[in-house]
């Protein structure tokens, strides 16, 4: 099959002939149907996040069931299915108190270079990604790193769910918990920042706040739920929202991983409010937050992939796309083979898309 593999960082992604074997215990076998790209994957292909090389990379996906292997229950061949990163095992003390994004579990982690056995050629070991390496024809995975879903899903759409949707509806909805009437600003109006926005308005959020600097994106940010939008070009981003809102949100969300905007999402909170970071801030970075604001029950949190239950969670983004309240359609910038991927990733850097997707059968 073909892949594309990262051999060194900051240098374009080569499409390379590899091979998968028969999938084995608990593992299926997934011929991929879309891989979207995704920023994260940025962020390992320019070194801001280390991981083994080389490596297929890719994490947002969705495809068909083709092979199962002994003792898996869960699917079986024909199924449409979504993958997701935050592989579970269900029995570590994460898992049975309810937080399966945090699974500590290494047995059901395909762990790079090992688990799937991909191989290729050349003597290199090739690594696996986030436990999936979706920018392949096909992925060999744990059963407990996808979900079942109904066929009549578009799977270029389903896609996204598995990762920038699921992200940023899930950090509104599960970490934060925003509930009807809260005032909200998302900070990046990219994928996930959408998520987030759209999450905001499916949770009755009163206010939704949107900031970027790509009026495009501000624009198509009130159709999915933003009240109002803030340009930094217009001056400072912290003044802009507390004007706004008398004084503060109540919840903010930073989606772009920068120093300076998980700043700015402390310092536009309302007494009581609450920071939530999103965003991939590079690895050894620091962030500096004023203390005398925690006197004031300011609080800051991380997100792990929305803090999902994505077997849950993803059948309920499903529903809520074809009953028309998640507008997947729009988030779709380009749709791309897969010798386009560099290309993808260019435009992405350069802010030209929103989202842009691999399709294999293209």
């Amino acid at each position: 099959m073909k892949a594309a593999v990262l051999h060194e960082v900051n240098q374009p992604l080569v499409i390379e002939d590899i091979s998968l074997p028969k999938p084995g215990p608990r593992e299926v076998l997934i011929r991929t149907a879309v891989a979207g790209l995704c920023h994260s994957d940025l962020h390992f292909m320019e070194g801001l996040y280390p991981h083994p090389l080389p490596a297929v990379l890719g994490h947002e996906s969705a495809g068909v069931v083709e092979q199962v292997g002994s003792d898996v229950t869960y699917v079986k061949p024909g199924d449409h299915v979504v993958t997701c990163l935050s592989v579970f095992c269900g029995t570590c003390d994460n898992c049975t108190t309810g937080r399966t994004v945090l699974c500590t579990d290494t047995t059901v982690k395909m762990l790079p270079g090992v688990s799937n056995r991909m191989q290729w050629s050349k003597p290199e070991k090739l690594h696996q990604f986030l436990n999936l390496s979706s920018f392949a024809e096909q992925m060999l995975v744990h059963e407990n790193a996808i979900v079942k879903i109904r066929k009549e899903m578009p799977l270029d759409l389903a896609a996204l769910i598995g990762c920038g949707v699921i992200t940023g509806y899930g950090a509104v909805v599960n970490t934060a918990k925003v509930t009807a009437g809260e005032t909200v600003a998302v900070i990046g109006c990219g994928g996930v920042g959408m998520a987030a926005i759209n999450g905001a308005q499916i949770a009755g959020a009163g206010r939704i706040i949107a900031i970027d600097t790509n009026p495009a994106k501000l624009q198509l940010a009130t159709k999915l739920g933003a009240t109002d939008i803030i340009n930094p070009a217009d001056g400072d981003v912290v003044k802009q929202v507390r004007d706004l809102t008398n004084g503060g949100v109540h919840h903010s969300f930073e989606v772009l991983g920068r120093k300076e905007t998980a700043e700015q999402a402390f310092g536009m909170l309302a007494s009581g409010g609450t920071a939530t970071i999103v965003g991939m801030i590079p690895f050894g970075q620091k962030i500096e937050l004023h203390g005398f604001d925690f006197l004031r029950e300011r609080r800051i949190q991380g997100s792990s992939m929305g803090s999902n239950h994505f077997r849950v969670d993803m059948p309920r983004l499903v529903d809520f796309y074809l009953r028309g309240r998640l507008h997947l359609e729009d988030w779709i910038s380009a749709k791309l083979k897969l010798s386009e991927i560099n290309e993808g990733f260019a435009n992405m850097k350069a802010g030209k898309t929103l989202r842009s997707v691999i399709v294999f059968d293209s």
